[in-house]
Order: C-alpha cells, then sequence, then structure tokens
C-alpha cells in the first residue's frame, strides 16, 4: 500500500510501516510541513497514497474530491500521544483489512474502526 503520512504523526510510523511492506512517504521528509491541507491532498493522490492524518479537516474530503481518491485514514484518539498513536496505528495495520481501506474515508479512535466507502 502506498501511504502517505501527515505532519501530525510521528516520523517513526515510516519505518513501522515499511517494515510491514508498505511504501511509505512522510510530509515531514517531503518538505511539506506547513503546506495547506489541500496541497498535502493534492500531493496524496499525485502520488496515488492513502493519507493517515490526525488533521479534523479532512474528515470532510468533499470539497477536496473531484472524482476518486485514494483514501485517508483519521486517526481520533482520545489521548493521541507519540506512545498512543504508534500503538494504534500499529495494532490497525496488524489486525485491520487495510488494503480495502483505499478510496475509503477510515475513522479510528481508541476502540473503534468506521469506514465509509467512497459514494
Amino acid at each position: 500500500m502506498k501511504i502517505k503520512l501527515d505532519e501530525n504523526l510521528p516520523s517513526e510510523l515510516v519505518f513501522t510501516l515499511a517494515a510491514l511492506g508498505h511504501d511509505v512517504q512522510s510530509v515531514f521528509a517531503e518538505g511539506m510541513v506547513g503546506a495547506r491541507d489541500v496541497e498535502v491532498w493534492k500531493a496524496a493522490q499525485r502520488e496515488e497514497r492513502f493519507l493517515i492524518t490526525q488533521d479534523m479537516d479532512f474528515s470532510d474530503i468533499r470539497p477536496l474530491d473531484s472524482e476518486s481518491h485514494y483514501g485517508v485514514l483519521l486517526l481520533r484518539l482520545h489521548n493521541p500521544t507519540w506512545r498512543a498513536l504508534m500503538k494504534r496505528v500499529d495494532w490497525l495495520f496488524h489486525n485491520e483489512e487495510v488494503t480495502s481501506w483505499q478510496n475509503c474515508l477510515v475513522v479510528a479512535t481508541d476502540r473503534k474502526v468506521r469506514i465509509r466507502p467512497r459514494s
């Protein structure tokens, strides 16, 4: 799976997800820190990458989505510490069928995962 990590996630997730066989890029490594959401979105779509973020602006992708997209995982943890984020993403990628999330808006809380397919 091709993944882009937003700047609000631990950069160590690049290594965690790459070790699972994913092709991972980060906003931080690409020098896009501070870029507008629309620019991050366009970069993810241009690169055909699934975006992982905590940014609530991506909870409604309709303004950004012209026809298709490669998917978004929105992490909404009660206490989003570095450790909690690492643990939750690691658990999700070990226990969920994440490859089926492409083209979907996925919201993961501490205990639940909601998947909204592209309509």
